[in-house]
Order: C-alpha cells, then structure tokens, then sequence
C-alpha cells in the first residue's frame, strides 16, 4: 500500500514537472527566443547558421517539443559527404524526420508558385549553388490551390520578401509560413544546384 501510494506521488510530481515545463517553453518571450537562437547552443557542431528569416519563437517552442528530433536533424545536415549523397529520401527519424535530396536548374520567377504546409515543417539548405527563395505569412497571400492532405500543400499567390540561398545557411518554414523556392537567383542563370530539405513533422 506504501508502495502505491508512492508511486502514485510519482506520477503526479513527473506529471507537475512536465505540465510546468511545457508552461515554461509556451511562455517563451520574442526576445529570449531570439537570443536563445543566436547563441546557437543547440547547432552544436553544425556549420551551417540559420537566415535571420527564421522565426526564432516558434523555432524555440518546436525544438523544445522534440529536441531529439531536431538534433538528430542537423546531425543530418551537418554530414560532410552531402555534395555526393544521391538525389532521394533519406529516412532520419522514421515519418517524422527525414531528408530529401534533389538536383535540378532554378526556374524563372513566373514559373514558381507560393506554398505552405501543416503536417511538417521544411528545412532547406542548399548544398551546391545558389537560388533566391521567398517568404510570406499565408495570410497576406491569396489562395490558389486549395490545402492537398497527400501532399501536404497549398499554394498561393501575392508579394513577400525574397532571398538568395546560398551553402552555408538554412532556412525553416513552418506551417502558416509561406515560402517560394526553387527560383533563379539571377535571370541567366541555367546552372544545376543541389537542395536538402529537411521536414520536420510539428505538432
């Protein structure tokens, strides 16, 4: 009976401990949040830095949820035989992480369209070579093609702001984020690049 008793103390203190710790993470400020990614404790020995387009806080409240998950990640990333990885999917975490490699030319802009997803989150680096890649709130964006579960995207139309992906810096778009990849980051450019995508299964 003692000892029932003191397991059901247990429970009820790892639950306590838990309830409070996720309190902790929900509550993280803006700015603690952005000072927690600049730090960059948590890329351990991964090169790569984070775009500053990256939304710190709910990066912060996503690692915090899965820190195994994201670590095993940017162990991924930071893999040095990328540039010779073979395009296709690479398993890291069963369906909940894992890595798509793919080589192709950048398109021109006209040929490129917004997306957003809400089973996972993207990760994208670029491996070899340079395009530019845009971001936008879905909600300043105007519906085109309406949410597809299987493929968990929608697409979009409308303005945002753009970036030029290069090797060495990775960008995270999470559900609600819209982002525009895969567009040339000069007009004349018809160079193949090599892209990892990362998606990150949020909760």
């Amino acid at each position: 009976m003692i000892r029932g008793a003191c397991l059901l103390v247990w429970v009820v203190f790892c639950c306590y401990t838990a309830s409070a710790q996720t309190s902790t993470f929900n509550n993280v400020s803006k700015k603690t949040a952005k000072q927690w990614m600049e730090r960059g404790t948590w890329r351990k020995d991964l090169s790569e830095k984070p775009s500053p387009s990256v939304n710190a806080r709910t990066f912060y409240l996503q690692y915090h949820r899965h820190p195994d998950w994201w670590e095993k990640a940017f162990v991924f990333l930071n893999r040095k035989d990328l540039t010779s990885l073979a395009p296709g999917n690479y398993p890291i975490a069963g369906e909940d992480v894992y890595a798509s490699v793919s080589t192709y030319v950048p398109k021109d802009f006209d040929k490129t369209q917004w997306e957003s997803h809400r089973k996972y989150a993207d990760i994208q680096c670029m491996i070899e070579g340079e395009e530019k890649i845009g971001e936008a709130p879905v909600s300043k964006l105007t519906l085109t093609v309406p949410y597809n579960e299987a493929k968990d995207a929608a697409n979009y139309k409308g303005p945002g702001k753009y970036y030029i992906a290069k090797p060495g810096t990775f960008f995270i778009f999470f559900p609600g984020e819209g982002h525009r990849p895969n567009i040339k980051a000069h007009a004349a450019d018809t160079t193949m690049v090599k892209k990892i995508v990362i998606k990150m299964r949020v909760e």
